[in-house]
């Protein structure tokens, strides 16, 4: 199976770009939430981000957050998350990561956690609330493993702070657009690309880009200096909205933008 980082390598070096889609486990039930994360798969999205539904949202805008919550009234269990994992990795091999805070990894087990993700048929994770310092437990397993590990760098982020969260990063470096929760906005923020070429000092890692980042124009403008655009509100909306078919409309219309 191509590897996450490949993938992006593979794409920039054609000259295509790439479509990080987001989409929760367990929104609305564990099965229709496979059928979603299929269907971006199989309609454009290069690398599938599977977000892990929490109670304390702390990056979350306000539509994945009510899709969150919704899962989890729906009875969702961190250990569905694995069922969706591999519903998902029988029926596409697109590279998959999970995006989760890290107080569930923790009460779950880090360890017990890494192992069924890598049994399942996930590549990694992202970890939005982690950085490498408090993480030396994380680094050791993801390496036993072989598992990617993707730290955010912000607009805010420190050089000390850019170059670590990049130097351990595997996988890609999550480059946050902008500062504030997630969300669709008109414009991305210029400080995009500065905290992109930051990161370009300190690694060679893929680095792709998140929060904000809507319609097509969008993932095009971020994939002419980046290595892939990242999309999760603008999925679910057109979910919410419109169901399965409205997904597979909206995910087809932002890697229709790809070359």
């Amino acid at each position: 199976m191509i590897s996450v980082e490949n993938t992006l390598r593979s794409n920039k070096a054609s000259g295509k770009g790439s479509l990080v889609g987001y989409f929760p486990a367990g929104y609305p039930t564990t099965q229709d939430s496979i059928e979603a994360l299929v269907a971006m798969a199989e309609n454009g999205c290069d690398v599938l981000e599977i977000g892990v539904p929490y109670s304390d949202p702390v990056m979350d805008g306000p539509v994945i957050q009510k899709a969150t919550e919704q899962a989890l009234e729906n009875g969702f269990r961190l250990s569905n998350l694995f069922e969706v994992i591999a519903g998902v990795r029988r029926r596409v091999s697109t590279p998959l990561l999970v995006m989760s805070y890290w107080n569930p990894v923790i009460r779950y087990g880090t360890e017990k956690f890494a192992t069924d993700l890598a049994a399942a048929g996930a590549q990694g994770m992202i970890t939005p609330d982690l950085i490498p310092d408090e993480a030396g437990n994380w680094l050791e397993i993801s390496d036993r493993l072989g598992l990617d590990r993707v730290f955010l760098v912000a607009p805010s982020s420190s050089n000390e702070r850019v170059s670590a969260n990049s130097e351990k990063s595997k996988g890609f470096v999550y480059a946050v657009s902008t500062m504030g929760i997630t969300g669709e906005r008109t414009e991305l923020d210029r400080l995009a690309r500065e905290v992109v070429g930051r990161i370009r000092e300190s690694s060679d890692t893929p680095t792709c880009v998140g929060v904000g980042v809507s319609n097509g124009q969008q993932v095009a403008e971020v994939n002419s200096y980046a290595d892939g655009a990242i999309v999760g509100t603008a999925l679910i909306r057109a979910y919410q909205e419109g169901g399965h078919e409205a997904l597979v409309a909206k995910t087809r219309e932002l890697a229709g933008r790809l070359g």
